[in-house]
């Protein structure tokens, strides 16, 4: 297993389809956690430029909601309360007693609960989709593969906006 010199895992560059997918997701996941490192709550706080809102701390919980949507809700079908119901329904919404070291592990727990779900699952296995997400997609299931690919391209656009974010607190740039 080749590791970039930040400590993220490189996905294999020959694998079979399954290795890749969770793999890519699995570095996406780390770039965010690298993102995220060594940072005060102030500054996991701060938004990159008017009018946006968004926060490397409000990233972290959106993707601690993704997650749970879409392995536990969707694919495992299981009905859970959102991990931040006070946060509005996409998870962003920050409040003032919530700390970054408290959202990270949150997130974390998130990932390790995704990764226990699919773990016997086949690709080809599908969840359902709430009523909503269905007629915007046309289709009322979705397989593993789908979800895993939605996941890292989920991931890969908050991954974006984080690097700025980034940037603009302490100019720490790079993957």
């Amino acid at each position: 297993m080749t590791t970039l010199p930040d400590g993220r895992t490189v996905p294999p560059p020959q694998a079979d389809e399954r290795t890749m997918l969770e793999s890519w997701l699995e570095m996406h996941r780390e770039t965010l956690a690298l993102k995220c490192e060594d940072l005060e709550d102030a500054q996991a706080r701060s938004a990159s430029v008017e009018p946006s809102a968004m926060t490397l701390l409000g990233l972290v919980q959106h993707l601690a909601e993704v997650e749970r949507t879409w392995f536990q809700r969707v694919f495992a079908g299981r009905t859970v309360e959102p991990v931040y119901p006070d946060s509005g329904t996409d998870g962003f919404g920050l409040v003032p007693e919530r700390r970054i070291d408290q959202v990270l592990a949150d997130w974390r727990a998130e990932v390790d609960a995704s990764r226990m779900t699919i773990a016997r699952a086949s690709l080809d296995e599908r969840g359902r989709l709430a009523p909503e997400a269905a007629a915007l997609l046309g289709a009322d299931q979705v397989s593993l593969r789908w979800i895993l690919i939605h996941l890292i391209e989920e991931y890969a656009r908050h991954n974006g906006h984080a690097d700025l974010l980034r940037e603009r607190i302490d100019g720490r740039t790079g993957a």
